[in-house]
């Protein structure tokens, strides 16, 4: 089977276009299409103009809109509620489909809408609804009394599971629709229709498993952006990288005339390198940051927009130009910082953000909004964002739906709800500040807002002298665990390519591709399910210095552990993707251990030396994957250096 990530990356290389081959879903199995079909567990409809009572026990499940048989307020809306079992995780092909019986001939809508709040059967009436408002994923026109209709669901099931739907429509005539627990045979069903995994796929790239398709991925309701932050693109002047900007001036402790010394030098990890190329170079960089994004099966990035007048602007008006140009279905999120946009007025604001909208590759919803997440929203008022939202809509024309990302969300949620779309924070970066996601994401859909969890990797800033302690990669798969668990609607990777915070996803010098590759498989475990393991595959992940190490330089500014952090650690961490259970053996800095480690997903620690760290996994006397680190680590570093690095034995 071709590699499509494989593919992929040698258009973010340089190719100009992407073949059609390179995005298209990988090709169906040629096993015979397997149909599951599993009836309503609970299913009730409630009705505004009877907002107190139970209709629990009807026969029937009635739709219909706000003037409902001409009354100002009949809305009604009906649930149901499946549990799902026995779907294999190589399922390929997967197709869900909502099945309704009508009991009445009418040419209504009925749309559907994953519910992710609290609800029973026998105790929801109007009043104790969950909230309705998540974005509609499927819907169906024209009705036939006895017939089926079918609404395609298959973005919001993700394999076994419990899955919630609302229908809703916005029709003045009833759709009625049988109820399975008090109609018998009649009622709601999911149908899941799939080909089983032949056994044989074997990838032929760096990944361990075959990544979907971008029409695959994207046709998920579930979105992944990743939070781009224009200080640092690329190359900064187009120089070779012994030499350029970044080498000279930002990993250098005596870099732009010493105003970093004190912390040893701006950054410690930079974007992977290039020769100087002719032409517009910022454009062309742009366009290269757009399809490894593609490649790694981002859906979009959500922009950090710092100035609307200065160089950082220029740039993100590249970025939106350069989506544009690669792949217009690459969508850019438009995320105001509210800190470099502190003295900016609501009307500049507006018009600066109009004129970003103006391209098809800024972010909108389906029904036209545009999307705003501006980045510390709570620096100004709710006052302040409705009034700018009205210049928005009457000044510019266009329609605005608020997420706003909180550095505090649980203190400001209450004052932005009744102007927000959804809602997000911008997270932790370790294990312990991450144990308790769910809670926020209930919040917000107890609220009726989505939700944009925060996915990171790790966060060390020499500048600000503190860090959090990640945990290898046990951060990156928490947020992960979050995210999944806790059906976030969007999710967004902070960072893309934050350098000075060192919180970066994209290709880099310490860490390659690693962070995106293993991102892949948790992105795919989102988006569409978790991915049978094809190809056996080893990470290593570690710093090159223990934490408590005194650098060679002379230093006055070190960071320090972040309050509410994990604890810190010195670890090397050996993370399997494997098709069968296998033998890893690890040697850190001459010392050599062994373990077995099982089918799937697995994560081991052993203490960090002085040396050089490996890792092999053997199955029946062969090696079957083997990583060496290039970074050596050393218990005198020349500068305070606590960024993990990370190889991959398939690169």
């Amino acid at each position: 089977m071709a590699n499509r990530y494989r593919t992929l990356l040698g258009a973010a290389a340089g190719v100009a276009m992407l073949a059609t081959a390179a995005v298209a879903p990988a090709q169906a199995s040629a096993v015979a299409p397997v149909s599951v079909t599993f009836a309503a567990a609970e299913d009730v409809f409630v009705s505004q103009a009877e907002p107190a009572k139970s209709f629990a026990t009807a026969t029937w499940m009635s739709v219909c809109g706000t003037a409902c048989g001409s009354a100002t307020a009949g809305e009604r809306a009906a649930l149901t509620r499946f549990k799902v079992t026995g779907i294999p995780q190589d399922a390929e092909d997967v197709k869900v489909t909502l099945d309704v019986v009508s009991a009445r001939t009418t040419d209504t809508t009925v749309s559907v809408r994953p519910v992710t709040g609290a609800w029973t059967e026998a105790a929801t009436t109007w009043n104790t609804r969950p909230a309705l408002s998540a974005p509609v994923i499927g819907s169906h026109t024209g009705f036939t009394t006895g017939a089926t209709a079918k609404l395609d669901v298959s973005s919001a099931v993700n394999g076994d599971g419990t899955y919630a739907f609302a229908l809703t429509g916005t029709d003045a005539t009833t759709t009625v629709l049988m109820s399975s627990r008090e109609s018998g045979n009649r009622g709601p069903k999911l149908t899941v229709t799939y080909t089983e995994g032949t056994g044989d796929e074997q990838t032929d790239g760096p990944l361990p498993f075959t990544l979907a398709g971008t029409a695959a991925l994207r046709a998920s309701a579930r979105k992944v952006f990743a939070h781009y932050f224009s200080p640092y693109p690329i190359s900064l002047d187009n120089q070779a990288p012994a030499g350029d900007y970044y080498a000279r001036n930002y990993l250098k402790p005596d870099g732009e005339s010493g105003k970093h010394a004190a912390y040893g030098g701006l950054l410690r990890d930079r974007p992977l390198g290039r020769d100087p190329i002719a032409g517009d170079y910022a454009l062309a960089d742009l366009k290269t940051e757009v399809r490894q994004a593609i490649a790694a099966g981002l859906d979009g990035f959500t922009v950090d927009i710092l100035s609307v007048t200065s160089a950082q602007w220029t740039r993100v008006q590249n970025l939106v130009k350069a989506a544009e140009a690669v792949d217009p279905g690459f969508t850019i999120v438009l995320m105001p910082d509210m800190n470099g946009l502190s003295s900016v007025d609501s009307a500049a604001f507006a018009t600066a953000m109009a004129k970003l909208a103006a391209s098809k590759s800024v972010h909108r919803l389906a029904d036209g909004r545009l999307v705003v997440a501006p980045f510390k929203a709570e620096a100004r008022t709710p006052a302040w964002w409705s009034d700018w939202m009205k210049t928005m809509e009457t000044q510019h024309g266009i329609k605005v739906a608020l997420v706003p990302t909180f550095v505090d969300f649980n203190k400001y949620r209450d004052a932005f709800a009744a102007i927000s779309y959804g809602f997000s924070n911008w997270g932790s970066r370790s294990p312990a500040a991450n144990a308790g996601l769910q809670a926020n994401i209930d919040r917000a859909h107890g609220m009726g807002k989505i939700w944009m969890q925060p996915v990171s990797v790790q966060d060390e800033r020499p500048n600000q002298s503190v860090f959090d302690e990640a945990g290898n990669t046990e951060n990156l798969r928490a947020t992960w665990k979050g995210a999944i668990d806790g059906k976030a609607e969007w999710v967004q990777l902070t960072t893309w390519n934050d350098y000075s915070e060192n919180t970066q996803f994209a290709p880099s010098r310490n860490a390659g591709w690693t962070y995106l590759d293993i991102n892949a498989y948790y992105l795919t475990c989102y988006k569409l399910g978790c991915p049978k393991i094809t190809n056996d595959t080893a990470y290593l992940t570690h710093r090159i210095q223990p934490v408590a190490a005194d650098p060679e330089y002379a230093q006055t500014k070190l960071m320090k552990l972040r309050d509410g952090s994990t604890a810190a650690r010195d670890t090397v961490e050996v993370l399997t993707m494997l098709t069968a259970a296998g033998k890893v053996s690890v040697t850190i800095g001459g010392t050599t251990q062994t373990y077995d480690a099982p089918a799937g997903v697995s994560a081991k620690t052993f203490p960090l030396k002085a040396g050089t760290a490996s890792a092999s996994v053997t199955r029946s006397s062969a090696v079957v994957a083997k990583v060496v680190s290039p970074y050596a680590i050393s218990a005198t570093p020349y500068v305070q250096d606590l960024h993990y690095r990370a190889a991959s034995s398939e690169r």
